[in-house]
């Protein structure tokens, strides 16, 4: 009898951004159940873990706005063998760097006015938002805001097939 190949570990995390890559992600519907034929997922809104295991393929969306953010995301890259960027906030800082032109300072004395938060619980803002490659090695960037269902489909099914993905003109998205 031979044994079923090994699925693929795969675990998501969410950074500075809005969630609409994790969206997109689940947005695969009934072909999520195809996908999890081959892959088994660690860390992801499906298994609502919030550690992560050694993984195969961890795919991150948001970019860096705070410290907290730093951590998590290097902590992540240590427990994967393949990262992936997911959409325009881990590629390029995405909507959250609209605020890297403005001084942080003058910032958040504008939201906040003279009380601004110094609680040891709230992860320090970073003087600019950063996209994940300033920081740790990526191996994928996958583009989009929010890549489409599609684009995830045909990335996920490129990396459990050994190919480097490509995506055509008509997967990218720019919602």
């Amino acid at each position: 009898m031979t044994a079923a190949p090994r699925k693929l570990k795969v675990a998501t995390v969410s950074l500075a951004g809005c969630f609409g890559c994790h969206m997109s992600l689940l947005d695969i519907d009934l072909r999520l159940l195809d996908l999890l034929e081959h892959i088994e997922f660690d860390r992801s809104p499906l298994t609502d873990l919030k550690t992560v295991g050694h993984c195969d393929i961890g795919l991150v969306e948001g970019g860096l706005c705070n410290a907290e953010n730093v951590l998590v995301l290097r902590e992540f890259r240590a427990h994967c063998k393949t990262l992936v960027a997911v959409g325009a906030c881990a590629i390029n800082g995405g909507l959250p760097a609209q605020r890297n032109h403005l001084d942080l300072g003058h910032l958040l004395t504008d939201v906040y006015g003279a009380a601004v938060p110094s609680d040891p619980e709230l992860p320090l803002p970073l003087n600019h938002v950063h996209p994940l490659h300033e920081v740790v090695h990526v191996d994928y960037f996958l583009p989009g805001c929010p890549p489409s269902a599609d684009a995830f489909w045909q990335f996920l099914n490129d990396l459990m097939a050994g190919r480097t993905p490509r995506l055509g003109h008509d997967l990218m998205h720019y919602d």
